[in-house]
């Protein structure tokens, strides 16, 4: 079985990914008009490696799956909302920044 440091480690990977890729495309930097499916791919890999590791630090009783758990709700209204207005969505993203990163600070415990 995986290690739930690991998993943190990937689900926080994933979602710094998609906010990487969200900024870029809101700043302009980067066109996804005709490849839009690939922030969508990446917010669904965010959504289960995110469930995958709070599942498997809550089985291995690591602190990180009380960090992560709260991580749903801005993950859920990310998908709720949808994109527009930009403003809304991305406070909704970065609302799951802090579970990120206390997850990754406590799954290193």
């Amino acid at each position: 079985m995986a290690s739930s440091r690991g998993l943190v480690c990937i689900a926080a990977g994933f979602y710094a990914a998609n906010c990487s890729l969200g900024i870029s495309v809101a700043q302009r930097w980067v066109d996804t008009s005709k490849f839009r499916w690939v922030h969508h791919g990446l917010y669904i890999l965010t959504a289960s490696t995110t469930a995958i590791a709070f599942f498997a630090s809550a089985g291995q009783r690591s602190p990180a799956a009380i960090a992560l758990a709260p991580a749903a709700a801005p993950l859920f209204l990310l998908q709720h909302h949808g994109a527009r207005p930009l403003r809304r969505h991305t406070r909704d993203a970065l609302m799951a920044a802090p579970c990120y990163a206390a997850g990754l600070v406590l799954a290193g415990r």
